[in-house]
């Protein structure tokens, strides 16, 4: 070994080109009994059943969701939208007056089996109407952005009962770990596809493949004030080898005799491939509790009415293959899946066809334990605020319903404030 400080090989280690994750910031570290579940010591995730399963789907750039959930019955959505209002008559009607966007017919068939929740004017105090900002307000559980550590992060933090957090409890498929999912102990894995799993030492990778067969070598000439760090770079080496290892197998599983999903092979563009390759982990076993997944395109400033409907449409028909697939295995009864968007849109529609930043929106819950159906009030459309729907449901409700009810957890404890859980699961 040389006598090269072990801070350097560090910093190779982690800001190098091992592509185990897109940022360094999200290097998997697995750290106590995960290392010997990925690599087969023990069994990798336990009995089926064990725990629950949480996949957040966000819809970033602020989903319409007055297009969406449409309030056909207002006379105000049609005064206000003379072009983008959607026909009383093509709406696919659910109950209270409301009903769904006809592009979103995966979405119907799912309300009617009773796979979907729909909350309706869920927002925020003093909303804002800065996608990154109202973006982080969510993502920390926090309007007042007071919390350091995003929501999920918090509750992996609370619920390791003394022990490290280990990052496979939580997997989002981005080039780096959303802030939701950062905890004061707990870091997620991330990364956007299984290829950034791989090493690919390459033109300018050599540095940091150096750095990476010394971590995997250290031999014992190493200070003593350097030997913790050493043994931690070590274990922190091999364990995301074996984990990146065991994901690539996981997510390569092979999908023979899959019936057909209803939206069709492959529907639900980038997002439905997203939730196929998380149905495959789950399958898999992995001791992952939250899936995390994105689905951008949704700030329609301009020329809304088609690039609305497509994005309704592969989402519905992304989350509907998803479901299916999870009953196909019998898996459905362990995942919750839950959206959310930064804001929704004005109400009034802007001369480029479009809709601009608004407040108030819909949130969906989706799987086999929910209570289906249209839950709250919509928004009233004649007293707005700001020219925005006012909301009626603080969003940290839903993520207290969900903690509560679903992750088993203390509401309290990870949001910080005593927000009432809504009676949205069967519990």
């Amino acid at each position: 070994m040389t006598n090269e400080p072990l801070y350097t090989t560090r910093r190779e280690f982690l800001g190098g080109s091992l592509t185990l994750l897109s940022t360094a910031a999200t290097l998997p570290v697995f750290l106590g009994r995960t290392v010997q579940a990925l690599a087969g010591e023990e069994p990798a995730g336990g009995a089926r059943g064990s725990h629950p399963i949480l996949v957040v789907v966000q819809l970033a750039g602020g989903n319409d969701g007055l297009n969406t959930v449409i309030p056909y019955e207002m006379d105000g959505y049609y005064r206000s939208r003379p072009r983008l209002a959607i026909p009383a008559r093509q709406v696919l009607k659910l109950e209270k007056g409301v009903g769904l966007h006809p592009s979103a017919e995966a979405l119907k068939e799912l309300f009617d089996e009773g796979k979907l929740a729909i909350i309706q004017g869920v927002g925020y105090p003093n909303p804002n109407r800065s996608h990154f900002t109202s973006m982080d307000i969510w993502h920390l559980a926090d309007p007042d952005q007071r919390a350091k550590q995003g929501w999920l992060g918090r509750y992996f933090d609370a619920c390791c009962n003394g022990s490290d957090p280990e990052p496979i409890d939580s997997i989002a498929l981005l080039g780096e770990a959303p802030l939701a999912l950062q905890g004061r102990k707990f870091m997620p894995l991330a990364f956007e596809n299984t290829d950034a799993l791989a090493w690919g030492a390459g033109r300018r990778d050599q540095a940091a493949a150096a750095a990476f067969r010394r971590l995997n070598n250290i031999d014992g000439n190493v200070p003593e004030s350097e030997k913790v760090l050493a043994d931690y770079l070590q274990r922190a080496a091999l364990k995301a080898q074996v984990g990146a290892d065991n994901i690539r197998s996981a997510a390569g599983a092979s999908s023979a005799g899959r019936r057909a999903r209803r939206g069709g092979a492959g529907g639900g563009g980038a997002l439905g491939q997203q939730l196929q390759l998380v149905a495959r982990l789950i399958q898999a076993d992995l001791p992952t509790r939250v899936y995390y997944v994105s689905m951008g395109g949704f700030d329609t400033h301009t020329n809304q009415a088609g690039r609305h409907q497509q994005l309704l449409a592969q989402f519905g028909e992304a989350v509907q293959g998803f479901l299916d697939t999870l009953e196909e295995h019998k898996l459905q009864e362990r995942v919750l899946l839950m959206t959310f968007s930064e804001f929704g849109r004005r109400v009034q529609e802007n001369a480029s066809g479009g809709t601009d930043h608004g407040e108030a929106a819909p949130m969906f819950l989706f799987g086999s334990k929910v209570i289906g159906g249209v839950h709250e009030k919509h928004p009233s459309l004649d007293r707005l605020h700001r020219g925005d729907l006012a909301y009626g449901v603080d969003f940290r409700r839903v993520y207290a319903t969900v903690l509560r009810d679903w992750m088993k957890a203390d509401a309290r404890e990870v949001l910080g404030s005593n927000q009432m859980p809504l009676k949205l699961l069967r519990r």
